[in-house]
């Protein structure tokens, strides 16, 4: 099917690319369904801790720095500690790229909102903002440039870390690079998988970059 044993062994086949489109868009599915989950849910999960992180001051530097400790675990030893209780599923994979996600997010969110100036708060305050009026209408949109970034940042990171799914057999493009090693170094393949990972990295990335566009205009027009 592959051919991998055939010579010459080019960096590149577009005939490869043609007679496994199907396993190539299923891989590339999985790999987007995986970031974009790891990505919001980490998100989700970022956004409370960042406000209580500056809601209460002390809380901070524990908060980061535990998101920061977590971060340098490797995927090998992450995986074995999620995998008792999901098995050999995407599940695992999602669950550790949302712990991963935490620390770019987390730093951020606080970066952030902790940037929201201090008069302007107090000003909106004074004239009866309650607290999620505040958040929506203050401290959201000034925070937005910050959210943004450490979204692109995130997702970027969690498209290269998806590939560490080929642990469990959830990988996405990963497992084209697996599968090009394990077929004696079968070039096309891997270069299919790289070549995918980093296309969709940077597709991702303009597309964040454009929804901050749209989002904060205002800044765009003080450039």
């Amino acid at each position: 099917m592959r051919a991998a044993d055939a010579a010459p062994n080019p960096w590149f086949d577009a005939s490869y690319v043609v007679e496994n489109w199907g396993t190539i868009l299923r891989y590339l599915g999985e790999h987007v369904r995986l970031t974009v989950a790891a990505v919001v849910i980490g998100a989700l999960i970022a956004l409370p801790l960042a406000l209580l992180a500056r809601r209460v001051r002390w809380l901070a530097a524990p908060v980061l720095g535990f998101s920061s400790i977590v971060y340098t675990i490797p995927s090998l030893a992450m995986f074995a500690l999620i995998f008792p209780f999901t098995g050999l599923t995407a599940t695992t994979v999602l669950v550790g790229l949302v712990v991963y996600s935490l620390v770019i997010l987390v730093r951020n969110f606080l970066t952030g909102l902790q940037g929201v100036p201090g008069d302007v708060r107090e000003a909106a305050e004074g004239m009866g903002y309650g607290r999620f009026r505040l958040f929506w209408q203050i401290d959201l949109p000034l925070a937005l440039p910050a959210f943004i970034a450490g979204l692109r940042i995130a997702t970027v990171s969690t498209v290269a870390l998806t590939t560490v799914g080929v642990l469990v057999g959830h990988g996405g493009l990963g497992q084209l690079i697996f599968g090009g090693f394990n077929s004696n170094f079968y070039r096309a393949e891997i270069v299919t998988g790289a070549v995918g990972c980093v296309l969709l990295a940077l597709f991702a990335d303009v597309l964040l970059a454009g929804a901050e566009r749209l989002l904060t205009p205002w800044a765009r027009a003080r450039s």
